[in-house]
């Protein structure tokens, strides 16, 4: 399955254009892109990462990382996906660092999210959904999820995001609309993020072969 990933992920550099600020995601196959990436990186402006670990690895490559206030729109945004559905709908998060990605995508203009094969979904769910949720409204948060979807949170326990926040692992959904749910979920107070990607979905979808698949 490595070697689908560092295909998705290599495939996503098609979509890289000269002087870009790119958007960069968080987890295995993007880490493939991010190598992609440092082996380019004098033709790019720079990048705007999700997450501590992608920071470290893109400065490592000398790549360097822009504040996103700073960067403003940007063109691009790369990034993986635990679930993909036929729509290009995501569940993200299973690496937490689902906030920083939400927001990255909606300041993006194309977002090329790249998955392995195993990734594709009729119905989002099976993977649990991730919820980052302010540390004191963790049980309230939970109460909540389980009354509004009857799915099972789970406190993902020594688990601190890049924000300083919890993750809760909601179990056991099918995800029929997951527009709704999205929407839903963000209005109980003490949830910061939610890892459905369905209002902002994936534009281009890259899914790792011999060879690559562009949806």
């Amino acid at each position: 399955m490595s070697e689908a990933k560092r295909l998705a992920g290599e495939k996503a550099i098609d979509y890289v254009e000269d002087g870009m600020i790119v958007g960069v995601g968080t987890g295995s196959t993007v880490a493939y892109f991010i190598e992609a990436l440092g082996r380019i990186k004098g033709r790019i402006a720079g990048a705007v990462s999700s997450s501590e670990q992608s920071t470290k690895r893109l400065k490592e490559l000398g790549i360097e990382v822009l504040d996103a206030n700073a960067a403003g729109p940007l063109k691009l945004y790369v990034d993986g996906a635990d679930e993909c559905d036929p729509h290009k709908r995501l569940i993200k998060g299973g690496g937490a660092a689902l906030t920083r990605e939400k927001i990255i995508a909606e300041a993006s203009e194309t977002f090329v999210c790249i998955i392995d094969p195993a990734k594709q979904v009729p119905v989002l769910g099976r993977f649990p959904l991730p919820v980052e949720v302010i540390p004191m409204a963790r049980s309230l948060v939970a109460r909540r999820i389980l009354a509004l979807t009857g799915g099972q949170p789970v406190w993902r326990q020594g688990v601190v995001t890049d924000n300083g926040n919890w993750i809760l692992d909601v179990h056991n959904l099918s995800i029929t609309d997951p527009v709704a749910m999205e929407t839903e979920l963000n209005q109980i107070p003490g949830v910061v993020s939610v890892g459905l990607f369905a209002r902002r979905p994936a534009d281009i979808v890259i899914v790792g072969g011999e060879p690559p698949r562009v949806l």
